[in-house]
């Protein structure tokens, strides 16, 4: 058997944490990751036959939340009250591989949360997210919920109109409309950890990869932690050119048609309805 700590799962995680913690956009234990394994590659690593402990899921109503698509299914996921500062040099306390037992009302620990600790309050979130993106893209792995500094201050500043929301983020960087081409989503302030808050992140997963929690933070999902990331963090830069502009009076700016350019040169399907085309 391998040693878990090499595995190519842990060591990406490792530095996605290290990565966002030094960026600023999860502070204290603000944030939280769950990556979809595939047993194939877990099982060069664990024994999947033994279970450390059951730990119920936190803030789960048994009537509105039915998980059963994710039976059986892998994560690697980042702990409660955990700091992502200290994920990389304590993997085995900060991290844990769970598997989703019956009906998605419990998980199954397999590996790490050494010191008693249980996946973050938000997985409930998580797998309904993740369960979403799956009905529409096979292929996504990771979720990933992230405080970026600037983002959460345009919250303060801007309309939280997804449409509108989404037009000023793709004039500020030519490559947005590209990255981001079906815009984000965009939730009212919520109570976070609730089946409440998950269920509409989950809705609005079904049709945008980035998800703002106003006031809050941002949900993320895509095939690859580089593909989450590289996501968030384009977001995050566009959002910091708008706060650095501010007030001040525009000169120049991205023209719509010139982003429908940009959306055809790259083969991408945006919303046209929220660009302003004649």
């Amino acid at each position: 058997m391998k040693d878990i700590l090499t595995a190519p799962f842990v060591v990406e995680m490792e530095k996605t944490t290290a990565n966002m913690y030094r960026l600023g956009w999860d502070e204290r234990n603000g944030g939280n990751i769950s990556y979809l394994l595939e047993e194939a590659e877990v099982k060069e690593y664990l024994d999947l036959s033994r279970v450390i402990r059951r730990i119920p899921l936190m803030g789960v109503k048994q009537a509105s939340f039915d998980a059963t698509p994710l039976e059986g299914k892998l994560f690697l996921v980042t702990g409660t009250g955990k700091y992502f500062k200290n994920v990389q040099d304590d993997p085995e306390t900060n991290l844990g591989i769970i598997r989703i037992g019956k009906g998605g009302k419990e998980v199954e620990l397999l590996w790490g949360f050494r010191d008693g600790g249980r996946p973050t309050s938000e997985f409930p979130t998580h797998m309904m997210s993740h369960m979403a993106r799956l009905s529409v893209d096979p292929e996504n792995r990771v979720v990933l919920h992230s405080h970026p500094t600037n983002l959460l201050a345009m919250n303060y500043v801007h309309e939280l109109d997804e449409a509108k929301f989404t037009h000023t983020l793709w004039e500020m960087c030519t490559e947005c409309i590209a990255v981001f081409p079906e815009g984000v989503g965009v939730l009212p302030w919520m109570l976070c950890g609730t089946d409440e808050i998950g269920i509409a992140t989950a809705e609005k997963m079904r049709d945008f990869r980035v998800v703002v929690w106003a006031l809050h933070g941002v949900y993320g999902a895509g095939k690859t932690m580089d593909e989450v990331f590289g996501l968030i963090e384009t977001v995050e830069k566009a959002a910091q050119i708008f706060m650095l502009i501010g007030s001040r009076p525009r000169v120049n700016t991205i023209k719509d048609e010139d982003m429908v350019k940009l959306a055809e040169l790259f083969g991408v399907k945006y919303r046209k309805d929220f660009l302003h085309l004649k």
